[in-house]
């Protein structure tokens, strides 16, 4: 992969379907979102920041568990590795039944029960076929795709340029100080978080990358600076351009935001981009749901079969294995009965997202320490802040992520015993 694709791998990843719906809940909050996404996209650079550097110093396969194995050793490396990867299949489950959502009010016949999951699982075996034939394809793929998802957030933000040349200030919400608050703010802040997530998966495929000293960081800052641009601009056009009372009940914001001001009914457009957007993110976390695990294979951490390679060079094995624990979630979901628990799944593996962030941050400090990386003052106040964020985001997500986060960190321990246990009597024999 070169520099575009491990920029639309970054850009495509974070911008997911998600966003379609930030607006509705970001509406009470008026200008207190502006506030909390400008807070969000600053800490999300700080973090990328620090993506970067690592991935300069050590353009390693295996991203964050490279990072934390050099800086911690095998165990800490094992344990956030563990844990990514657990977030990746859940969460792409998630993915997938959103993309199918979308989907479905296009074609309603998708929505049915057993149908929507049929198609589901058809989608990501899709993508994980698509990734197996190799990186290359996959990246020109994703590259397609995001193209396709911007193409109609921009035509948003056009649209939103275009009211306020013709109509003036006036359809904006007014900016009253009074309603400005810390609570609102931090509010803004954790919601808006969740579309930043993915900003480091261009370091995962490091082997796979061109040039990965210079590439991975560069599309890392430029992809994370890039989407978090656009959000900035297209969800607060919705937010502080339609009233509140419409945008805060509406399950399309964007369609409502397209039919007030371009006059048209766009709820079936909207749709289609949803999927567009869902789709586009799942095809990137795909390649690297099974990049991680390859990668614990090859250092001996994870058994031997997951580094097996297709003769391209792709994880083959450890694709299968991936998607198949991916096809079990799907169909585990696919019960009314079992909806709770993959909602508390979603939670969970976002706060391992979160701790992941941390200990990366952590782990660029031991490293500057160690004179493994080599940084100017500007990074090492640059990298305390992303440690801040990164805390200050692990608290909002609340003591119940919290807590099962690091329970799902600690959980893959005794697997990385007994695989030690294992290791240790082959080598004996």
């Amino acid at each position: 992969m070169g520099f575009w694709m491990a920029l639309a791998l970054v850009m495509g990843s974070m911008i997911g379907s998600g966003v379609f719906l930030l607006p509705a809940s970001l509406a009470p909050l008026g200008w207190n979102s502006v506030i909390g996404w400008a807070i969000t996209v600053s800490g999300a650079l700080c973090v990328a920041s620090v993506f970067g550097a690592l991935s300069k110093a050590l353009p390693r396969a295996g991203g964050p568990y490279a990072y934390t194995k050099a800086a911690f050793g095998d165990g800490a490396g094992f344990a956030i590795a563990w844990a990514y990867w657990i977030s990746m299949w859940v969460g792409n489950a998630a993915i997938a039944t959103a993309a199918v959502s979308y989907l479905s009010q296009l074609f309603p016949v998708v929505g049915t029960h057993g149908v929507s999951a049929a198609v589901t699982i058809s989608i990501v075996w899709a993508f994980t076929l698509i990734n197996i034939r190799g990186t290359k394809l996959a990246g020109q793929v994703q590259v397609i795709w995001t193209i396709a998802k911007l193409l109609p957030l921009i035509a948003v933000i056009g649209l939103a340029a275009y009211v306020l040349a013709i109509q003036g200030t006036g359809v904006v919400r007014s900016f009253d100080l009074t309603d400005i608050s810390a609570a609102s703010i931090s509010t803004a802040t954790i919601l808006t978080l969740w579309a930043m997530l993915g900003l480091e998966l261009a370091t995962v495929p490091a082997d796979k990358v061109q040039d990965p000293e210079r590439t991975i960081n560069r599309a890392t800052l430029f992809g994370t600076a890039g989407a978090g641009g656009i959000y900035i601009l297209v969800c607060s056009a919705v937010v502080l351009m339609l009233p509140v009372a419409i945008t805060s009940a509406s399950a399309a914001p964007f369609a409502d935001f397209v039919s007030i001001y371009a006059g048209t009914n766009a709820g079936t457009a909207i749709a289609a981009i949803g999927a567009i957007s869902a789709l586009g993110a799942l095809n990137g976390w795909i390649m690297c749901q099974a990049e991680l695990p390859a990668a614990l294979a090859r250092d001996g951490l994870f058994p031997a079969f997951m580094g097996k390679a297709a003769a391209n060079g792709t994880p083959r094995n450890a694709h299968l294995f991936s998607t198949s624990l991916l096809t079990f979630v799907i169909l585990m979901n696919s019960s009314r009965t079992m909806a709770s628990m993959f909602e508390f799944l979603i939670l969970l593996t976002t706060a391992i997202v979160l701790v992941m962030y941390f200990g990366c941050a952590a782990a660029a400090f031991r490293l500057i320490q160690t004179g493994i990386l080599k940084v100017n003052a500007g990074f090492k106040l640059t990298l305390l802040l992303a440690a801040i964020y990164s805390c200050w985001t692990i608290y909002g997500a609340g003591s119940e992520a919290l807590v099962w986060g690091i329970a799902l960190l600690l959980a893959g321990f005794p697997v990385f015993w007994l695989l030690r246990i294992a290791r240790g009597s082959k080598a004996a024999t």
